[in-house]
């Protein structure tokens, strides 16, 4: 399946299909629309990676990374972060590898911008990606990000 699997940029062209992409009605408390990922991009264009998942010609997702965030830029003991801002799979495309797919693609970002560490939160329970992130290898690092569970994973030399 990953063979016709790839990351667009957000163009005029496909940018009214990004903003139609939906996840499962319990999942829209979880995550923010893409419409809104959209926003933020444009307004942080220096730290946001927002990239459209493509099956063939279909949109299945959306996924943004960030890179070099300070979590608490107050705070000159907090490091530079890297990682998964947003990812919404459509509602009729899940449990397919499609979020598999987005989060090895970030990591591969990640590690090319010179990177060894991948940061991920979400909020935690029902519905919620907990399980999905777990799988996929992030930790709990005991921190939280508003009401949000953050993670890590440590990249090594292969596939995140």
């Amino acid at each position: 399946m990953t063979s016709t699997l790839r990351l667009e940029k957000v163009t005029p062209d496909n940018v009214e299909a990004a903003c139609r992409l939906k996840v499962r009605p319990d999942q829209e408390r979880l995550v923010a629309p893409v419409v809104r990922s959209l926003a933020e991009a444009y307004a942080q264009p220096e730290v946001a990676w927002p990239r459209l998942i493509f099956e063939g010609e279909q949109l299945v997702g959306f996924v943004m990374g960030f890179f070099l965030v300070r979590f608490d830029p107050d705070n000159p003991e907090d490091r530079l972060r890297s990682g998964i801002w947003r990812l919404n799979i459509a509602a009729g495309h899940q449990g397919r590898g499609y979020g598999r797919f987005a989060v090895e693609s970030v990591c591969e970002e990640v590690r090319r911008r010179g990177q060894s560490r991948v940061t991920v939160s979400w909020v935690p329970g029902e519905h919620g990606p907990e399980r999905f992130y777990l799988g996929l290898g992030f930790r709990p690092t005991g921190e939280m990000s508003g009401e949000q569970v953050v993670g890590e994973l440590v990249l090594t030399g292969g596939a995140a």
